[in-house]
């Protein structure tokens, strides 16, 4: 299984907000913007400040999805 954050990417835009506006917003780093953008994994804490900052439930952000291997 795999995460996407597609779903965060679609929040942001109906936000009008760019990623670095989200970067400065949840106080999160380069690094964790960067794995977002490439589906990586991110840790629980950083995915708790997004939510709180965008003030959204966590299934609003990412997604669980079949992994194309």
């Amino acid at each position: 299984m795999a995460v996407s954050y597609d779903n965060l990417w679609k929040l942001l835009i109906d936000k009008k907000l760019k990623r670095t506006d989200l970067k400065q917003l949840c106080g999160i780093s380069s690094n964790v913007l960067a794995k977002l953008g490439k589906n990586g994994p991110v840790s629980i804490d950083s995915l708790e400040k997004i939510c709180l900052s965008l003030n959204c439930h966590i299934e609003e952000i990412m997604q669980i999805v079949e992994d194309n291997k």
